[in-house]
């Protein structure tokens, strides 16, 4: 199921060139759409199902943290730019799902997932290059984006892992979070929705990058260890970088094209199942094993 989640991955990363059809939008409204009808979308899928959920405290928390990761994303990025925070929150986030993993379960990485891992962080840095001020403030929300990110991947999955539906999983965490981003969305200014243009992207961000991405996302969790999903959905930034110069015409430097293929090859890299050594054992689901 690793080719759902980088399906997901894929779907992500048309958000950005989807988004500039609704132009002079707000991007923490555009982002508040998003949630909002991403989330009801998902809510409705799931139904009266989500009050059989188990973990339903750790659902809560984890919608909480789906609504505070678009905060913090777009509060580093006014501090520190685009591309500073985005590689490091989007590049912290398998990093951490990493680590939660092995604290919380006590499942300890392979050396393949953490070398594979550390090149594609690195393939991200510089496909996005380095533009914009390093602000310790803006660095450090990203960061605490990454962290929100990681913890509802590993809570969804742990609740998915204790017999929950992946699809009512993510209908209970992101119909939790449309609640609370909906008064952001009305703050920010819900105009443009009028406007086919507007609606149209809307719908499209909501419904395709959020709804069916996270569907897919859920179901590739059923069996692919939690950290290698967050590593295989640096995906994203690969496919916004190549759609930026298919459809938006922009050009890709040397660096950045270098950076596209280390990124790939690692992807590549984590997507492989691992061979196990005769007369070896692996330790049970660890990080990065195949699923």
């Amino acid at each position: 199921m690793k080719l759902a989640v980088v399906g997901a991955a894929v779907l992500w990363g048309t958000a950005g060139t989807a988004g500039l059809l609704a132009a002079g939008v707000h991007p923490v409204s555009l982002a508040a759409a998003r949630l909002v009808v991403g989330g009801l979308v998902l809510a409705a899928v799931a139904g009266p199902a989500v009050r059989s959920l188990p973990h339903r405290g750790l659902l809560v928390a984890a919608a909480l943290a789906v609504a505070a990761y678009q905060l913090c994303f777009f509060g580093a990025v006014s501090r520190t730019g685009v591309a500073v925070g985005t590689v490091v929150a989007i590049g912290s986030g398998p990093v951490f799902a990493g680590l939660l993993t092995w604290l919380l379960d006590r499942v300890r990485p392979t050396r393949r997932w953490v070398g594979a891992t550390a090149a594609a962080v690195a393939g991200c840095a510089v496909l996005t290059g380095g533009g914009g001020e390093v602000r310790a403030d803006g660095v450090l929300l990203a960061m605490l984006g990454g962290l929100l990110y990681a913890f509802y991947v590993v809570a969804a999955a742990r609740v998915i892992g204790a017999g929950g539906s992946s699809d009512t999983v993510m209908g209970a965490m992101f119909g939790g979070a449309a609640v609370v981003m909906l008064p952001v969305l009305l703050w920010t200014g819900a105009g443009w929705l009028a406007e086919p243009r507007g609606l149209l992207t809307a719908l499209y961000l909501g419904c395709v990058t959020t709804a069916l991405s996270y569907v897919m996302y859920g179901r590739g969790l059923r069996t692919t260890p939690v950290a290698t999903a967050a590593t295989l959905s640096l995906a994203e930034p690969a496919v916004a970088a190549l759609l930026g110069v298919a459809v938006l015409g922009e050009r890709l430097t040397l660096q950045a094209g270098a950076g596209l293929v280390l990124l790939g090859a690692s992807l590549a890299v984590v997507a492989l199942p691992e061979r196990r050594r005769p007369g070896r054992e692996d330790p049970v689901g660890a990080i990065g094993s195949s699923a």
